[in-house]
């Protein structure tokens, strides 16, 4: 019983690789004839045709359909802040005002990460319990 089966899928195989080697000719063949059927007389003036119409350029980036103001820089890492003097006097000036994290960061055109590391060196945050 096991032997009859081994045998059948021996001849599945067989027949999977035969119907492979089938397909890889016929899709060979039709490669060939593409450049012909699509007027070109060698296959690198239809490849460059093709890549020309894709908008493929070596090296570059496509094209971006979207307006710049409509992009996201989602990905993208942000430049790091050069924390200036005057911003930390102007981060102290806020936090005495009373402004949250949040606007003092919008403010100063920093993260608020930044705010909290220059809140702690100058001493300004509480301690944990």
């Amino acid at each position: 019983m096991v032997a009859e089966k081994m045998k059948d899928l021996e001849a599945a195989r067989a027949k999977v690789a035969a119907l492979e080697q089938s397909i890889s000719a016929e899709r060979n063949e039709e490669l060939v004839a593409l450049p012909a059927q699509f007027g070109f007389s060698d296959v690198a003036s239809f490849v460059a045709a093709v890549k020309a119409a894709a908008g493929v350029r070596r090296g570059r980036r496509p094209k971006v359909s979207q307006p710049a103001a409509a992009r996201t820089t989602v990905g993208k890492p942000r430049k790091r802040a050069k924390i200036t003097d005057a911003m930390r006097a102007e981060v102290k000036k806020l936090v005495e005002a009373g402004k949250s994290g949040t606007e003092i960061a919008k403010a100063v055109g920093i993260s608020l990460p930044s705010v909290q590391n220059i809140k702690k060196a100058l001493g300004m945050v509480k301690k944990r319990k």
